[in-house]
């Protein structure tokens, strides 16, 4: 066993990151279930699910509520990467 395994800051710092990461994976689980639930009712309508605009406003939106050290770009990369993953999971279950 290494020493930083030792170390209880360390592990506490790991507990931590960990709390974290089960908290973002079950708001990833929680939007992709809510815009199932949106498309699910815009397809109901004959509405198109994609609305144009509708992802930069939220680019905008969460750029202006961050309040760092995220850097903008790197929201831009994650809400982009979110975005494309929640058309491929959701996508599939036509």
């Amino acid at each position: 066993m290494s020493d930083t395994a030792k170390d209880p800051v360390i592990q506490q710092l790991r507990d931590q990151i960990s709390d974290n990461d089960l908290k973002i994976l079950d708001g990833v689980n929680k939007r992709l279930k809510l815009v199932a639930q949106l498309w699910e009712y815009k397809r109901s309508r004959g509405m198109e699910v994609l609305a144009p605009g509708q992802e930069e406003w939220l680019l905008t939106f969460a750029s202006r509520a961050n309040r760092g050290p995220l850097t903008t770009e790197g929201l831009r990369e994650i809400y982009g990467e979110l975005l494309a993953l929640t058309k491929r999971e959701l996508d599939g279950r036509r």
